[in-house]
């Protein structure tokens, strides 16, 4: 963890738009909206204060909103678009100014690799923001509202793109350099995503009264998803296709095998297979073997649903590392999807650096709307890599010892087993390490209905060696753990302290309903102001239904979901 954190959410703007699109709900068919919104009428200063009321940085959001607030027949969606265009216009100018900064390769090849990855965050933040302003003018009023969570959701992965650009580069004077030109746009992307986090109290400000009478509401089918076992981002045919798959019926569209039995040898070659312009799901089927492969899924080949033949069957495995090589943790990860809607079932991703090799990641993905289905995450430090924006994993494992789950995306892990290793000698094993930043923004962590023990090399010395639920890696780091069985080794004190930090007193820590000898949460560290045992209520809305807004995506990649509570 720390200054060797690199990420590089991608998101194409053909497929952002692609995806709000599908999503939005048209309410008025009858041109009734677009009749109610150019009768809306306010006064504007008061508008604007009242807008940016939750906002930190209040000059620069009410300069935002000055030319818009002049017209008294402003919408919502007006003053939504008025603030992410303003983001996008500021975001453009920080990336003009970052292609300025230079580090010659052959005397800082680490901050040279940073800096050019500021480069590429910073692009798909304009990509992702045009996005978003083409959602806002597709929507009506009330697919504004229905929306909502999703433009949250990528509003917080656009700061996080921002951040984390600054978060790995070593050198002060090539960080002074990149920040200074990212200020505007960091405090306008900052302000976005508390604007959209209140955009239903906006929407009361214009006295925006949502019809009752909605033919098909997503609500409902969030429903009917939870009746059939399967969260609504799953489509029926992806469902069918992973029903194929379990049955053995599944015809892939190319079959990787390392004994010559397939099309292709390597993992990289079948998805270099991907068509251009493809559509619908592309499947990759790996027959059982050990693949010594870094695989990187681009953003240009979304909807890949790749399967094995069953954990420590099918293995994709590799050594890259921060510790003894000298590699940004992004580019560790033996296996990284950065395109929207991926899927894997019945495969092993590991990294074998081991604990010396500190940061070290197996998977990362920062593709909106992953989902991963009995697979195995093997790794030491930094294992699994939730890096942006919504995923889900399901009947995994998951190995690891410092920090192992970490990252700045919406993340559900279900029903999974979270196996903690023995570290280097003097280390301690933290099982999360979550980096939200923005208290309103929509990303933390919840490990539901999982169960954490120690494997068995730590087990003999697990109560030497300290093992704790957590630490918060940003200052509003959120974790929530919930009917969860946690093992004995698991420290009374639950979470520990980010070192030179105050994270602990801003973080947010909850568990609600878990079992086992770690669970007594009596002697949890008092040093956490965020630490809560939470009702059942209050953890109903960290379950995958409503934290991820699953039902609107998992029913399209037939991986199954308990959508609420158990």
């Amino acid at each position: 963890m720390g200054a060797a954190k690199i990420a590089v959410p991608i998101v194409s703007l053909l497929l952002v738009v692609g995806v709000v699109i599908g999503v939005i709900v048209v309410i008025k068919s009858n041109g009734e909206g677009a009749e109610e919104a150019k009768n809306l009428k306010t006064p504007s200063t008061k508008m604007v204060n009242s807008i940016c009321g939750p906002t930190d940085f209040k000059e620069a959001c009410t300069t935002t909103l000055e030319t818009v607030a002049k017209n008294a027949s402003s919408t919502p969606s007006d003053y939504i678009r008025a603030v992410v265009e303003a983001a996008l216009k500021e975001v453009n100018n920080a990336l003009l100014a970052t292609n300025k900064v230079n580090v010659d390769k052959s005397k800082d090849e680490y901050d040279h690799v940073a800096v050019e990855d500021c480069k590429h965050l910073l692009d798909y933040a304009v990509d992702m923001l045009q996005g978003s302003i083409a959602a806002v003018k597709a929507a009506d009023l009330a697919g504004l509202q229905e929306q909502q969570h999703e433009l949250l959701s990528w509003m917080t992965a656009v700061y996080a793109f921002q951040t984390t650009c600054t978060d790995q580069i070593k050198s002060p004077e090539y960080k002074s350099a990149v920040e200074s030109g990212m200020l505007n746009a960091t405090q306008l992307t900052h302000n976005a995503v508390n604007i959209v986090a209140e955009l239903t109290e906006m929407l009361k400000l214009f006295n925006v009264k949502l019809p009752t009478n909605k033919p098909v509401t997503l609500s409902q089918r969030r429903l009917l998803a939870l009746k059939y076992g399967f969260p609504y981002w799953f489509g029926s045919g992806d469902r069918r296709l992973l029903a194929q798959q379990a049955a053995g019926q599944l015809v892939p569209n190319v079959v990787v095998a390392k004994d010559g039995s397939g099309k292709y040898k390597t993992i990289n070659d079948a998805v270099k297979a991907y068509p251009p312009k493809f559509n619908g799901r592309f499947v990759i089927y790996v027959k059982a073997g050990v693949y010594d492969e870094q695989v990187i899924v681009d953003k240009k080949k979304p909807n890949i649903f790749i399967y094995g033949d069953g954990i420590a069957k099918t293995i994709v495995t590799g050594k890259k590392n921060f510790g003894i090589m000298n590699i940004g943790t992004m580019h560790t990860a033996t296996f990284a999807n950065e395109a929207p809607g991926f899927i894997a079932r019945g495969m092993t991703f590991r990294n074998e650096a081991g604990p010396q090799g500190h940061q070290a990641v197996a998977f990362r993905s920062q593709g909106d709307k992953t989902a991963m289905f009995d697979c195995s995450f093997e790794g030491s430090q930094d294992t699994l890599y939730y890096q942006n924006l919504k995923q889900f994993y399901r009947n995994c494992r998951i190995y690891g010892t410092v920090d192992f789950i970490f990252g700045k995306g919406d993340c559900v892990i279900q029903d999974s087993q979270i196996i903690v290793r023995k570290p280097l000698p003097n280390q301690f094993n933290t099982v999360t390490a979550d980096g939200r930043e923005i208290k309103r923004g929509s990303n933390g962590l919840v490990l539901h209905h999982c169960s954490i023990v120690p494997d068995d090399y730590l087990w003999p010395v697990r109560f030497e060696i300290q093992t704790f639920l957590g630490r918060p890696w940003k200052a509003e780091a959120l974790t929530v753990v919930m009917q969860s069985t946690l093992g004995d080794f698991i420290r009374p004190e639950g979470y520990k302290l980010w070192d030179g930090s105050t994270n602990h007193k801003t973080c947010l820590m909850y568990e609600h309903g878990n079992t086992g000898p770690g669970a007594n949460t009596k002697g949890r560290n008092k040093e956490f102001s965020g630490f809560k045992v939470i009702s059942a209520a209050e953890a109903a809305k960290y379950t995958a239904g409503q934290f991820l807004r699953a039902g609107e995506w998992l029913p399209q990649t037939g991986v199954p979901v308990q959508m609420g509570l158990y």
